[in-house]
């Protein structure tokens, strides 16, 4: 029977009271309920091989694809308070003079193509303060972006999960300043930061290869703004879960959510993975969001659902009124200035 601990990065504040770290048994990292998550060979064969998609004709047919505003001048001019949609997850942040990367994925996956390309050239993302990697997983966190993100920005610092680091040094062969947190920490920028980065829980998993389950740490990123305390949750990938309800309590009500939609068919293969968009939306209310930009689809056939039904699925919850938010749909590469968001 594999021991289990606590572990935090001690070297950090942890913010909720009386958290005592994420719980560690044996090698691998527990989820949100405590309990390890160990996707099932028998889901994978029974997705791949036992069933038929139902809707395989309607996601044959389906050619959509999000529209894409080239934003190379923006990232040029860096104004303020600007957020841009790189494509499924990866989004550029500029606030409080400092800019943040979420999640990039520059290039195609492996096997996987994108279905639109990058707004810009990969080349053009310079000036970059904070890459924000959530978890390891292929379409977060890929070897070759961030090779090239940290050729091309010397003075990148690397946020991200417990155990991150090692994975950097392993897969992109090289290490950027990182600094690792567990759930429930708050980063350390500096004293004088006008910005606030805070890890936070998420419902998932991790694995790169053989023999490395759950060996690193997978969450969500809350960021506030010291002097008007307005904040950006970024979810990550996440199921849904009692940690949602949590983080509104923490620091609830959030003012922009940035959620994922997409991947979530079948549901007996993803649903302990990732949220579908009524989930999104239910998850949205919860944090009592003002404004929600959703993510994570689109950009990579990942799942059974056609790429337009997710975007369509969410904009009909918020047509019938059941999405308190205002919602959102960017073009990938579209400017949302967020000092103009009530």
């Amino acid at each position: 029977m594999p021991t289990s601990r606590r572990v935090r990065n001690e070297q950090l504040p942890t913010i909720r009271p009386h958290y005592p770290g994420n719980l560690l048994i044996g090698r691998a990292f527990a989820n949100a309920d405590e309990r390890l998550y160990e996707p099932a060979f028998s889901d994978v064969f029974r997705w791949k091989v036992l069933s038929k998609n139902p809707q395989a004709e309607a996601k044959k047919r389906d050619t959509w694809a999000p529209a894409v505003q080239p934003c190379a001048e923006v990232l040029r001019q860096r104004p303020e308070g600007t957020l841009l949609w790189l494509g499924h997850a990866s989004f550029w942040l500029r606030w409080g003079g400092r800019t943040f990367l979420f999640d990039p994925v520059l290039f195609d996956l492996p096997f996987i193509k994108r279905r639109h390309p990058l707004p810009c050239a990969p080349t053009d993302l310079t000036g970059i303060d904070y890459l924000l990697l959530s978890h390891g997983h292929r379409d977060h966190l890929d070897d070759d972006s961030i090779r090239l993100l940290a050729r091309q920005n010397p003075q990148l610092q690397v946020l991200g999960p417990l155990r991150v680091a090692q994975l950097l040094k392993r897969t992109a062969g090289l290490l950027p300043p990182t600094q690792e947190a567990g759930w429930w920490q708050q980063f350390d920028l500096g004293p004088n930061a006008p910005i606030e980065v805070f890890y936070l829980p998420a419902a998932h998993w991790h694995r790169r290869g053989v023999g490395d389950l759950n060996t690193v740490l997978w969450g969500s990123f809350l960021l506030r703004e010291k002097e008007s305390g307005r904040t950006l949750y970024f979810g990550g990938d996440s199921a849904d879960g009692p940690h949602f309800a949590q983080i509104e309590e923490q620091f609830g009500p959030l003012d922009v959510v940035l959620l994922p939609i997409g991947a979530y068919k079948p549901a007996f293969m993803m649903q302990r993975s990732h949220l579908n968009p009524n989930e999104a939306a239910k998850v949205s209310n919860q944090l009592r969001a003002g404004h929600f930009i959703p993510m994570h689809y689109g950009t990579f056939d990942l799942s059974d659902e056609p790429a337009a039904e997710p975007l369509r699925t969410v904009e009909q919850v918020a047509a019938e009124g059941m999405l308190n938010a205002r919602l959102h749909p960017l073009a990938v590469g579209e400017p949302l200035d967020l000092t103009a968001l009530e």
